[in-house]
């Protein structure tokens, strides 16, 4: 009987530490609001659903022949993150400020260490810490996975994993606590993001346009380069535009009126953009795309992401209407530039992403925030906005240039011409999407 109590007090102490230890120390006090928790918990599962969506979205723009690679890598690439976020990933964007120069989080929530069920004292104080880590957790994930459109078709699937790890950790995190914690140096400057238009499109953007110049150009051996499934792409498209609502309204971090407007100009600006860019499309080749529209109604999700929180249905049009037009014509570039960005990830997230930053100064607006822009007097928004994703390129193009020779150095970057051409699907996973 003895050795049973004795025992029980060990497990009990044992539980204590691997379970009841973390949530203690990021407590508070704050009550809960349940309204926002639940909302936000919804708003996390809409981003989630997000990284299904892009799979599809860029499935159905490949060859069949690697169509399941290309799902694979956003479907794969959510299972890293989520660990990575939880082991150090979290803990890099938003502990406490590691020097002071607001750079780099601590170690304070490595191994979700005190991130607990009751509220943070800075971050979405009204829901428990662990969600906010959360929904957090899922645009850390979706990021790295934009990138992969730019080498879809021709990665080995292990560099592609250790180069998932290793963006994730050294340049989405950072970025990630330069904008968004509370100490991080572009917070404190004054930078807007909602949603991440510096820290998740602008970034991946820039970094996929390292990695196609990088990795080089697909083997064509005569295959038709054109969409394999295009209603899987449409199919893709409405589920990020679903799961777009979540993404930005949820950065409201409560069940409010600033979700609200959030939700509303996402819409105005998806619908704006996939206008614009029809009508891009049809002037130059006399078509209306239907993959056009997909693209289209990306980009002005894209670029109203840093914008969602802080402009007005006006504002959001004018961003909608123009980055439709901007974006497609970035998609030009490619075949001149000889660049194969094979899903024209820069196109869409770099320049969308850029472009949709800096309207943030221009369309910011105190009606809907308490963040000024250049229509309501404060042109030093946009140099603000400007130096932010100055900052955020030259950070991005660097380390992602040092990431990926290290993964050529320890495995070399491509398949061999042999898989290429026989398909990713077949040669490296065994397995195909369409039986003959």
């Amino acid at each position: 009987m003895r050795r049973l109590r004795v025992l029980t007090v060990l497990t009990a102490a044992l539980g204590w530490l691997v379970i009841g230890a973390p949530f203690t120390a990021a407590a508070d006090g704050s009550a809960i609001n349940s309204g926002d928790t639940a909302w936000l918990l919804v708003a996390t599962a809409l981003v989630m659903i997000m990284l299904p969506g892009l799979a599809l979205f860029y499935g159905g723009l490949v060859r069949r022949k690697n169509v399941l690679s290309t799902i694979m890598h956003s479907f794969f690439g959510l299972a890293l993150v989520s660990v990575v976020w939880v082991l150090v990933g979290f803990s890099i964007a938003f502990a406490p400020d590691v020097n002071g120069m607001g750079l780099i989080g601590g170690f304070n929530y490595v191994g979700f260490m005190n991130v607990g069920l009751e509220p943070s004292t800075v971050y979405m104080t009204t829901v428990p810490f662990v969600l906010f880590a959360a929904f957090q957790l899922m645009f850390a994930a979706i990021t790295p996975a934009l990138i992969t459109g730019a080498f879809a078709e021709r990665k080995r699937f292990a560099s592609f994993v250790i180069f998932t790890i290793l963006w994730s950790i050294f340049v989405y995190s950072p970025i990630a606590h330069w904008v968004w914690a509370s100490d991080g140096w572009l917070f404190k400057l004054g930078a807007l993001d909602f949603a991440g238009g510096t820290v998740v499109h602008a970034s991946s953007g820039v970094s996929a346009l390292i990695v196609a110049l990088l990795i080089g150009r697909r083997v064509v051996n005569g295959d038709s380069m054109e969409p394999h499934d295009i209603p899987m792409t449409v199919l893709g498209a409405g589920l990020l535009w679903f799961g777009w609502f979540g993404f930005n309204a949820g950065s409201a971090g409560a069940a409010n009126g600033l979700a609200a407007n959030a939700l509303l100009v996402t819409n105005t600006a998806a619908a704006a953009a996939t206008i614009t860019w029809v009508l891009a499309s049809y002037l130059h080749k006399g078509k209306v795309s239907v993959v056009g529209a997909a693209c289209g109604a990306v980009a002005g999700l894209v670029a109203i992401t840093p914008a969602s929180g802080f402009v007005t249905a006006g504002g959001a049009l004018i961003i909608g209407l123009v980055v439709g037009g901007l974006c497609y014509s970035a998609t030009l570039l490619r075949s001149r530039l000889k660049i194969d960005d094979a899903l024209d990830v820069f196109a869409v997230h770099g320049v969308g992403g850029t472009f949709g930053a800096i309207a943030t100064g221009v369309f910011a607006t105190a009606a809907i925030n308490a963040y000024p822009g250049l229509i309501d007097g404060n042109a030093g928004q946009v140099v603000t906005q400007l130096i932010a994703v100055s900052a955020t390129i030259a950070y991005a193009v660097v380390a992602t240039f040092g990431i990926v020779k290290l993964v050529d150095v320890i495995l070399g970057l491509r398949i061999s011409a042999r898989d290429e051409e026989m398909g990713i699907d077949l040669s490296t996973h065994g397995e195909v999407a369409y039986q003959p």
